[in-house]
Protein backbone atom coordinates (compact mmCIF):
# COMPACT_ATOMS: atom_id res chain seq x y z
CA UNK A 1 0.00 0.00 0.00
CA UNK A 2 2.61 2.00 1.30
CA UNK A 3 4.58 1.47 -2.42
CA UNK A 4 1.04 2.64 -3.95
CA UNK A 5 1.09 6.02 -2.23
CA UNK A 6 5.01 6.67 -3.09
CA UNK A 7 4.03 6.03 -7.09
CA UNK A 8 0.66 8.09 -6.88
CA UNK A 9 2.74 10.88 -5.39
CA UNK A 10 5.90 11.02 -7.81
CA UNK A 11 3.61 11.14 -10.66
CA UNK A 12 1.27 14.02 -9.12
CA UNK A 13 4.50 15.75 -8.60
CA UNK A 14 5.70 15.35 -11.98
CA UNK A 15 2.37 16.53 -13.10
CA UNK A 16 2.78 19.71 -11.18
CA UNK A 17 6.11 20.36 -12.42
CA UNK A 18 4.81 20.15 -15.49
CA UNK A 19 1.19 22.55 -14.87
CA UNK A 20 3.58 25.28 -13.08
CA UNK A 21 6.35 25.34 -16.13
CA UNK A 22 3.56 25.39 -18.41
CA UNK A 23 3.64 21.84 -19.78
CA UNK A 24 0.97 20.90 -18.55
CA UNK A 25 -0.81 18.36 -21.21
CA UNK A 26 -4.73 16.92 -20.17
CA UNK A 27 -3.87 13.44 -20.03
CA UNK A 28 -6.36 11.04 -20.54
CA UNK A 29 -7.08 7.11 -21.74
CA UNK A 30 -6.90 8.75 -25.51
CA UNK A 31 -5.07 11.48 -24.57
CA UNK A 32 -1.67 11.93 -27.12
CA UNK A 33 1.24 13.78 -27.31
CA UNK A 34 1.83 15.54 -30.53
CA UNK A 35 5.13 15.06 -31.81
CA UNK A 36 6.73 17.33 -34.80
CA UNK A 37 9.18 15.05 -36.18
CA UNK A 38 11.89 17.58 -38.63
CA UNK A 39 13.05 14.06 -40.69
CA UNK A 40 11.38 10.22 -41.65
CA UNK A 41 13.87 8.79 -39.53
CA UNK A 42 13.31 10.59 -36.46
CA UNK A 43 9.24 10.20 -37.13
CA UNK A 44 9.53 6.62 -37.28
CA UNK A 45 11.78 6.35 -34.15
CA UNK A 46 8.96 8.62 -32.39
CA UNK A 47 6.06 6.56 -33.08
CA UNK A 48 8.26 3.38 -32.47
CA UNK A 49 8.77 4.35 -28.53
CA UNK A 50 5.74 6.55 -28.03
CA UNK A 51 3.33 3.94 -29.66
CA UNK A 52 -0.43 5.08 -29.21
CA UNK A 53 0.54 7.50 -26.76
CA UNK A 54 2.15 9.70 -29.26
CA UNK A 55 0.61 11.92 -32.15
CA UNK A 56 3.67 12.33 -35.04
CA UNK A 57 3.13 14.65 -37.86
CA UNK A 58 6.26 14.50 -40.73
CA UNK A 59 7.79 17.77 -41.58
CA UNK A 60 9.52 16.46 -44.57
CA UNK A 61 10.09 13.37 -46.96
CA UNK A 62 12.73 11.76 -48.37
CA UNK A 63 12.37 13.26 -51.61
CA UNK A 64 12.92 16.73 -50.03
CA UNK A 65 16.66 18.40 -49.31
CA UNK A 66 16.24 18.47 -45.10
CA UNK A 67 18.53 21.98 -45.58
CA UNK A 68 15.66 23.72 -47.10
CA UNK A 69 11.85 23.49 -46.55
CA UNK A 70 8.95 25.55 -47.16
CA UNK A 71 6.86 26.77 -44.02
CA UNK A 72 4.10 25.26 -45.53
CA UNK A 73 0.57 26.41 -43.92
CA UNK A 74 -0.03 22.90 -42.64
CA UNK A 75 3.45 22.45 -41.13
CA UNK A 76 2.59 26.01 -39.27
CA UNK A 77 -0.70 24.38 -37.98
CA UNK A 78 1.17 21.16 -36.72
CA UNK A 79 4.04 23.03 -35.18
CA UNK A 80 1.72 25.46 -33.69
CA UNK A 81 0.11 22.70 -31.73
CA UNK A 82 3.08 20.55 -30.95
CA UNK A 83 4.04 19.09 -27.29
CA UNK A 84 7.75 17.99 -28.52
CA UNK A 85 9.95 19.19 -31.51
CA UNK A 86 11.96 16.01 -32.36
CA UNK A 87 14.79 16.97 -35.16
CA UNK A 88 18.22 16.90 -36.09
CA UNK A 89 19.82 19.80 -34.70
CA UNK A 90 23.73 20.45 -35.80
CA UNK A 91 22.24 23.09 -38.35
CA UNK A 92 20.82 20.86 -40.52
CA UNK A 93 17.05 22.98 -40.41
CA UNK A 94 18.26 25.98 -39.74
CA UNK A 95 17.62 27.11 -43.10
CA UNK A 96 13.61 26.81 -42.16
CA UNK A 97 13.10 25.34 -38.46
CA UNK A 98 13.83 29.04 -36.72
CA UNK A 99 11.02 30.93 -39.07
CA UNK A 100 8.36 28.25 -38.15
CA UNK A 101 9.32 28.40 -34.30
CA UNK A 102 9.15 32.51 -34.81
CA UNK A 103 4.98 32.40 -36.52
CA UNK A 104 3.54 29.60 -34.25
CA UNK A 105 4.54 31.08 -31.19
CA UNK A 106 4.59 27.79 -29.44
CA UNK A 107 6.81 28.09 -26.32
CA UNK A 108 6.63 24.24 -25.67
CA UNK A 109 9.40 23.31 -28.67
CA UNK A 110 11.52 26.39 -28.09
CA UNK A 111 15.79 25.85 -27.23
CA UNK A 112 16.14 24.75 -23.81
CA UNK A 113 12.56 23.67 -23.31
CA UNK A 114 11.49 20.13 -22.70
CA UNK A 115 9.64 20.24 -25.65
CA UNK A 116 12.91 20.89 -28.19
CA UNK A 117 14.72 17.99 -28.57
CA UNK A 118 17.74 17.80 -30.92
CA UNK A 119 19.05 13.90 -32.00
CA UNK A 120 22.25 15.34 -32.82
CA UNK A 121 23.11 16.70 -29.01
CA UNK A 122 23.38 13.18 -28.00
CA UNK A 123 25.97 12.34 -30.28
CA UNK A 124 29.94 12.89 -31.20
CA UNK A 125 29.37 14.42 -34.40
CA UNK A 126 32.13 13.76 -36.93
CA UNK A 127 33.46 16.07 -39.50
CA UNK A 128 33.54 19.00 -37.26
CA UNK A 129 34.88 22.44 -39.36
CA UNK A 130 38.33 23.88 -38.12
CA UNK A 131 37.77 27.01 -39.38
CA UNK A 132 34.31 28.15 -39.89
CA UNK A 133 34.11 30.63 -43.53
CA UNK A 134 31.13 30.49 -45.75
CA UNK A 135 34.01 30.58 -47.86
CA UNK A 136 34.29 26.81 -48.02
CA UNK A 137 30.24 26.45 -48.99
CA UNK A 138 27.26 25.43 -46.58
CA UNK A 139 29.69 24.11 -43.66
CA UNK A 140 28.06 23.28 -40.32
CA UNK A 141 29.56 24.36 -37.61
CA UNK A 142 28.91 21.72 -34.95
CA UNK A 143 30.12 19.07 -37.56
CA UNK A 144 28.02 17.05 -40.12
CA UNK A 145 24.65 16.52 -39.29
CA UNK A 146 23.71 13.26 -41.34
CA UNK A 147 23.39 11.27 -38.06
CA UNK A 148 20.89 9.18 -39.10
CA UNK A 149 23.12 6.83 -41.21
CA UNK A 150 25.16 5.15 -39.23
CA UNK A 151 22.61 2.55 -36.88
CA UNK A 152 24.84 2.56 -33.96
CA UNK A 153 23.32 6.57 -33.04
CA UNK A 154 20.28 5.57 -32.35
CA UNK A 155 20.85 3.44 -29.26
CA UNK A 156 21.83 6.63 -27.36
CA UNK A 157 19.32 8.85 -29.45
CA UNK A 158 16.28 6.14 -28.67
CA UNK A 159 16.94 6.21 -24.74
CA UNK A 160 17.32 10.32 -24.61
CA UNK A 161 13.97 10.40 -26.37
CA UNK A 162 12.26 8.06 -24.38
CA UNK A 163 13.29 9.72 -21.01
CA UNK A 164 11.94 12.70 -22.54
CA UNK A 165 8.70 11.61 -23.40
CA UNK A 166 8.71 9.81 -20.18
CA UNK A 167 9.27 13.73 -19.06
CA UNK A 168 6.06 15.51 -20.64
CA UNK A 169 4.43 12.09 -20.22
CA UNK A 170 4.63 10.94 -16.73
CA UNK A 171 1.70 8.79 -16.84
CA UNK A 172 2.34 6.95 -19.48
CA UNK A 173 6.72 6.23 -18.70
CA UNK A 174 6.54 2.99 -18.35
CA UNK A 175 5.63 2.24 -21.84
CA UNK A 176 7.88 4.64 -23.51
CA UNK A 177 10.54 3.15 -21.34
CA UNK A 178 9.52 -0.59 -22.69
CA UNK A 179 9.25 0.44 -25.99
CA UNK A 180 12.74 1.85 -25.94
CA UNK A 181 14.30 -1.43 -24.69
CA UNK A 182 12.68 -3.09 -26.89
CA UNK A 183 13.49 -1.25 -29.93
CA UNK A 184 16.86 -1.23 -28.58
CA UNK A 185 17.35 -5.31 -28.08
CA UNK A 186 16.13 -5.93 -31.47
CA UNK A 187 18.52 -3.23 -33.02
CA UNK A 188 21.45 -4.69 -30.87
CA UNK A 189 20.73 -7.49 -32.93
CA UNK A 190 20.31 -6.16 -36.26
CA UNK A 191 23.23 -4.17 -36.33
CA UNK A 192 25.31 -7.30 -35.29
CA UNK A 193 23.90 -8.87 -38.50
CA UNK A 194 24.17 -6.33 -40.72
CA UNK A 195 27.93 -6.05 -39.88
CA UNK A 196 28.48 -9.55 -41.20
CA UNK A 197 26.85 -8.72 -44.30
CA UNK A 198 29.07 -5.68 -45.05
CA UNK A 199 32.52 -6.66 -44.39
CA UNK A 200 32.78 -7.01 -48.06
CA UNK A 201 32.14 -2.96 -47.72
CA UNK A 202 35.41 -2.42 -45.62
CA UNK A 203 37.67 -0.35 -48.35
CA UNK A 204 35.31 -0.01 -50.99
CA UNK A 205 36.14 2.95 -53.20
CA UNK A 206 33.06 5.43 -53.49
CA UNK A 207 32.34 8.90 -55.04
CA UNK A 208 29.58 10.84 -53.12
CA UNK A 209 27.62 13.72 -54.64
CA UNK A 210 27.17 15.85 -51.48
CA UNK A 211 29.75 15.39 -48.33
CA UNK A 212 26.19 13.53 -46.39
CA UNK A 213 28.15 9.91 -45.90
CA UNK A 214 30.33 10.57 -43.38
CA UNK A 215 28.58 8.17 -40.84
CA UNK A 216 27.77 6.04 -42.98
CA UNK A 217 31.39 5.69 -44.48
CA UNK A 218 32.51 5.72 -41.30
CA UNK A 219 30.28 2.88 -39.65
CA UNK A 220 31.13 0.22 -42.93
CA UNK A 221 34.40 1.66 -43.76
CA UNK A 222 33.81 2.53 -47.22
CA UNK A 223 36.67 4.76 -48.61
CA UNK A 224 35.45 7.93 -50.36
CA UNK A 225 37.39 9.17 -52.77
CA UNK A 226 35.76 12.31 -54.20
CA UNK A 227 32.74 14.62 -53.72
CA UNK A 228 30.94 15.49 -57.21
CA UNK A 229 30.48 19.10 -54.95
CA UNK A 230 33.07 20.99 -55.28
CA UNK A 231 31.89 22.51 -52.05
CA UNK A 232 29.40 21.69 -50.04
CA UNK A 233 25.81 23.25 -51.29
CA UNK A 234 27.53 24.48 -54.35
CA UNK A 235 27.30 22.51 -57.34
CA UNK A 236 29.64 20.92 -59.67
CA UNK A 237 30.81 23.35 -62.43
CA UNK A 238 32.61 21.02 -65.62
CA UNK A 239 36.35 22.13 -64.88
CA UNK A 240 35.72 20.55 -61.23
CA UNK A 241 33.92 17.77 -62.72
CA UNK A 242 37.34 16.86 -65.10
CA UNK A 243 39.34 17.40 -61.89
CA UNK A 244 37.18 15.16 -60.29
CA UNK A 245 37.78 12.12 -63.72
CA UNK A 246 41.34 12.71 -63.16
CA UNK A 247 41.37 11.97 -59.61
CA UNK A 248 39.69 9.12 -59.49
CA UNK A 249 39.87 7.03 -62.94
CA UNK A 250 42.50 4.53 -61.99
CA UNK A 251 40.85 4.03 -58.35
CA UNK A 252 38.42 1.62 -59.44
CA UNK A 253 35.47 3.29 -57.97
CA UNK A 254 33.11 0.73 -56.83
CA UNK A 255 29.91 3.18 -56.85
CA UNK A 256 28.96 7.22 -56.62
CA UNK A 257 26.28 7.38 -54.19
CA UNK A 258 23.44 9.56 -54.61
CA UNK A 259 20.15 10.57 -52.27
CA UNK A 260 16.99 10.53 -53.59
CA UNK A 261 16.21 14.26 -53.46
CA UNK A 262 20.18 15.12 -55.19
CA UNK A 263 20.61 15.65 -58.82
CA UNK A 264 21.89 12.75 -60.77
CA UNK A 265 23.04 14.59 -64.19
CA UNK A 266 27.15 15.15 -62.47
CA UNK A 267 26.78 11.77 -61.51
CA UNK A 268 25.58 10.40 -64.82
CA UNK A 269 28.08 11.97 -66.18
CA UNK A 270 30.89 10.03 -64.42
CA UNK A 271 29.57 7.04 -64.60
CA UNK A 272 29.59 6.94 -68.16
CA UNK A 273 33.45 8.09 -68.03
CA UNK A 274 34.88 5.57 -65.32
CA UNK A 275 32.07 2.92 -66.08
CA UNK A 276 30.86 2.72 -62.35
CA UNK A 277 27.64 2.73 -61.16
CA UNK A 278 25.41 5.15 -59.56
CA UNK A 279 23.92 3.66 -56.56
CA UNK A 280 20.79 5.48 -55.14
CA UNK A 281 20.16 4.80 -51.61
CA UNK A 282 17.35 5.38 -49.24
CA UNK A 283 19.11 7.65 -47.44
CA UNK A 284 16.34 7.69 -44.63
CA UNK A 285 13.10 6.11 -44.28
CA UNK A 286 10.88 6.33 -47.81
CA UNK A 287 13.57 6.77 -49.75
CA UNK A 288 12.90 3.97 -51.92
CA UNK A 289 9.70 2.07 -51.62
CA UNK A 290 10.91 -0.80 -49.57
CA UNK A 291 12.25 1.37 -47.17
CA UNK A 292 9.18 1.85 -44.62
CA UNK A 293 10.79 1.94 -41.31
CA UNK A 294 14.19 2.24 -39.97
CA UNK A 295 15.21 -1.20 -40.55
CA UNK A 296 14.38 -1.17 -43.77
CA UNK A 297 16.47 2.10 -44.61
CA UNK A 298 19.45 -0.48 -43.25
CA UNK A 299 18.36 -3.54 -44.69
CA UNK A 300 17.99 -1.81 -48.42
CA UNK A 301 21.48 0.46 -47.90
CA UNK A 302 23.36 -2.74 -46.95
CA UNK A 303 21.85 -4.76 -49.83
CA UNK A 304 22.70 -1.92 -52.26
CA UNK A 305 26.44 -1.37 -51.66
CA UNK A 306 26.98 -5.32 -51.25
CA UNK A 307 25.44 -5.38 -54.77
CA UNK A 308 28.02 -2.45 -56.21
CA UNK A 309 30.92 -4.31 -54.49
CA UNK A 310 30.56 -7.62 -56.05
Amino acid sequence: MAHILFKEKKVKTAVKYLFLTGYFLTFSANAALKVFACEPEWADLAKTIGGKHVMVTQATTARQDPHQIEARPTLLASARKADILVCTGAELEDGWLPLIQQKVNNPKILPGQPGHFMAANFIKLLDVPREIDRIHGDIHAQGNPHIQLDPQNYIVIAKALSQRLEQLDPIHAHTYRENALAFINEWEKAIQQWTVQAEILKGMPVVTYHHSWVYLNNWLGLKQIATLEPKPGIPPSAAHLNEILNQVKNQNIKAILCSPYESQEAAKWLSKKINAPIVMLPFTVGGTENTKDLKSLFDVTIEKLTIAAQ
